[in-house]
């Protein structure tokens, strides 16, 4: 019973140092044990904090990691991994909720904000569509396939269907390197190319295509002139 009260008491000293100062200098460790008391509302949980950050070597890997990565970890179950690999889910939706509709996009830079948090903690190879309607004004983001930037061309009646169902006139591609090279391959030129010449017959713009690595995006577009073949 001690001992309870002893966790109950490290406990509630943490969350009101965190409402008090946040978590500005805490330890990956400390971190991940304030997550993991809403996860294990019990118990003395800074033995597990310290294995999963020994395990996967920092709070990014932590998250990043597969619900059955996690469970390999003493005392991690189901519960636990389910939480922890919610979070970048959640925090991804978090920081879209935050831009607000009706913006316009005239530059790829401006579309950052809109599509990074759709890859934030992706551990596939995702393809998102922004579509704006003929004002350049967001209608809304759609994914339209997951596994390899490949399968967009599979995919172009989803993209069209997408673009079509918000009444877009343009849009944007974007797809992540789970690779963190930040450089378009051969297959994403191709793609590309096929694309926008799907898509230009029945209306549709392809303003640009956006390859997001690690928090950085690179523009096609913008990459043209170093490409030999003719594109945009």
């Amino acid at each position: 019973m001690a001992e309870k009260h002893s966790h109950t008491g490290h406990r509630d000293r943490m969350k009101q140092e965190f409402l008090a100062r946040g978590i500005e200098g805490w330890p990956d460790h400390r971190v991940l044990e304030l997550m993991l008391f809403f996860a294990i509302p019990q118990g003395d949980v800074n033995p597990l904090a310290h294995r999963l950050i020994e395990h996967f070597g920092s709070l990014s890997g932590v998250l990043d990691a597969s619900v059955e990565e996690l469970k390999k970890v003493d005392g991690v179950g189901q519960h636990t991994a389910t939480f922890l690999r919610m979070l970048p889910s959640v925090l991804g939706r978090y920081k879209a909720s935050r831009t607000a509709l009706n913006s316009v996009i005239n530059r790829p830079e401006d579309a950052y904000p809109w599509l990074e948090p759709y890859f934030f903690g992706a551990r596939n190879e995702m393809v998102y569509v922004l579509c704006l309607d003929g004002k350049r004004q967001v209608l809304g983001v759609r994914k339209v396939a997951e596994g390899s930037v490949e399968m967009a061309e599979m995919n172009v009646r989803r993209i069209a269907e997408e673009a079509l169902g918000l009444r877009s006139v343009r849009i944007y591609v974007a797809h992540n390197h789970v690779s963190n090279l930040a450089i378009p391959s051969e297959a994403d030129w191709m793609v590309t190319d096929v694309l926008r010449s799907a898509l230009e017959p029945i209306g549709i713009e392809l303003v640009d295509h956006l390859l997001f690595v690690d928090g950085d995006m690179v523009s096609m577009g913008q990459s043209q002139p170093y490409r030999n073949l003719t594109f945009f």
